[in-house]
């Protein structure tokens, strides 16, 4: 069976790798009554990083692909920033990119064997202690942010070389009432 085009995205798949790694996290180490609002938020802008990569592909106009690209960008980012919140009022590091660990997780690569595992690409497994998750999940994350901005960019080029839905719509509902006088 042929899957949809957006899971061939390079950025939809490692959101999705982020969206299943915040569910452990938040159930880890989130867990208690008091987290349950941070939780329920961090899930959300996880899942709406996701989804919106997936509903925007799906749109026939490109503004709107455009548009909901820039929503799981800003989803994405106000999940990092939970990330950091986490990290800072435990008083816990967040690492810098010369880190000997965060060289590690950004060595990772994301793919989709659709074969092998046809539900889900190649999640790591979520470390246990919170900040070595934590500063996983932000690297995973500042990976996806830097795609996402990257597939925004080339979305809008495409727009202005070839125009929105709209517009080609119009151009051929032009061409049709030239062509009847």
């Amino acid at each position: 069976m042929a899957e949809a085009g957006y899971k061939y995205l390079k950025t939809y798949q490692l959101a999705t790798i982020i969206y299943d790694l915040t569910v452990d996290f938040c159930e880890k180490f989130l867990s208690g009554f008091e987290n349950r609002r941070t939780r329920e938020q961090m899930i959300q802008a996880a899942r709406s990083g996701k989804q919106n990569i997936a509903e925007g592909y799906q749109e026939r106009s490109l503004k709107g692909y455009i548009k909901l690209t820039g929503v799981a960008y800003a989803s994405l980012e106000e999940l990092l920033e939970d990330y950091r919140d986490f990290l800072r009022q435990r008083k816990l590091g967040i690492w810098g990119k010369d880190n000997s660990k965060i060289r590690v997780f950004r060595e990772f690569r994301v793919f989709w064997d659709f074969e092998k595992s046809p539900s889900s690409p190649n999640t790591p497994i979520i470390p246990k202690d919170s900040e070595e998750a934590a500063n996983l999940i932000l690297t995973l994350g500042h990976q996806a942010s830097f795609l996402l901005n990257k597939q925004i960019k080339s979305l809008e080029e495409k727009f202005v070389k070839e125009g929105g839905y709209t517009e080609n719509l119009f151009k051929k509902r032009l061409d049709v009432i030239r062509g009847s006088k």
